[in-house]
């Protein structure tokens, strides 16, 4: 890191987007015990061909407003086996799509999953930590807020995607 760079300090919980996903705001969990980011996830559709795999997934950003849903899609960079911090072995779908933290945005890997139970609704890994970030894990949203009002209708992103009907 250049000495005259600013360092990104983030508590062990902030606030996120994953704009090319249509999610404007996230409360996530900074694990730097987890190698992988992961998005929890309650629906999961690959689509696609071989060569050019594709996923769809539903995505209930807040755990308090349970009929908020987005649906986004992405390209399939990997399928990894992930073990979980339960101990659960798991083959997961890997995308690639930039996060936005405290004004800053770079790409990261992620993961999807369903774990409805889950309090956050992104995981932070330490694999998209970058070297110019501080992990301050004494304290929690060091960057600014965001919010689920981002959400309402003529607010969303553009990039969701709409969800497919059952007959499709």
């Amino acid at each position: 890191m250049h000495p005259n760079a600013s360092r990104l300090i983030i508590g062990w919980q902030e606030w996120i987007a994953l704009p090319d996903l249509g999610l404007p705001a996230l409360k996530a969990k900074i694990d730097t015990g987890a190698k992988t980011s992961a998005l929890h996830t309650h629906y999961i559709e690959a689509y696609g061909t071989v060569k050019r795999p594709r996923v769809r997934f539903a995505v209930h950003p807040s755990p308090e407003i349970g009929d908020l849903e987005v649906v986004a899609t992405a390209a399939v960079i990997d399928r990894r086996d992930v073990i979980s911090s339960n101990g659960v072995r798991e083959l997961r779908y890997v995308i690639r799509t930039p996060l936005s933290i405290g004004g800053r945005q770079w790409p990261i890997e992620v993961t999807l999953t369903n774990r409805e139970h889950m309090t956050y609704r992104m995981l932070i890994g330490r694999q998209a930590i970058r070297s110019d970030m501080l992990v301050d894990c004494a304290t929690s949203f060091r960057q600014p807020q965001l919010s689920y009002g981002l959400y309402e209708s003529g607010r969303r992103p553009t990039r969701a995607a709409a969800r497919p009907s059952s007959s499709a």
